[in-house]
């Protein structure tokens, strides 16, 4: 177990090594959508790699959401098998999102032999979402359009 000291430090020394291995800008909260962001996610169990809509609105979080699932099969067969739509995702705060993700169990933030791994993981699947996202972002980003 580590002190809340040492798992800052772990935990900052990770995401300087992934800056390091993959120096380049990441689409994150540039999405050019008001509260819909990219997001990596590791803890001692497992790595995400995370697009999360939650617009204060659910109207708005409801539609973003229902474009992004009918394009599921494009998503799955294309980009991403491995990902999963989740319509009313429960954050810790009570806060309910749709999150679209995917994961790679059995890593670990704590173990660096797992570091390797993790960043190719992240790397791929990123590069993955933000290729889908680039290719249907009007379509996603317009309210007003449904196919």
């Amino acid at each position: 177990m580590y002190s809340k000291e040492e798992s800052l430090k772990i935990k900052k020394e990770f995401w300087v090594e992934f800056a390091t291995v993959y120096p380049r800008k990441w689409l994150l909260y540039d999405t050019k959508i008001k509260d819909v962001t990219f997001k990596f996610y590791v803890d001692n169990k497992k790595a995400q790699v995370l697009l999360d809509i939650e617009p204060k609105e659910e109207e708005k979080r409801k539609i973003y959401f229902e474009k992004i699932e009918s394009l599921k099969t494009i998503l799955v067969n294309e980009y991403l098998p491995e990902a999963i739509l989740e319509r009313n995702h429960y954050l810790e705060s009570g806060k309910v999102i749709s999150r679209i993700w995917v994961e790679k169990l059995n890593v670990s933030l704590n173990n660096r032999n797992s570091w390797n791994e993790i960043f190719n993981f992240f790397n791929e699947s990123m590069s993955q979402f933000e290729v889908f996202f680039y290719e249907y972002e009007d379509y996603i980003k317009d309210l007003e359009i449904n196919l």
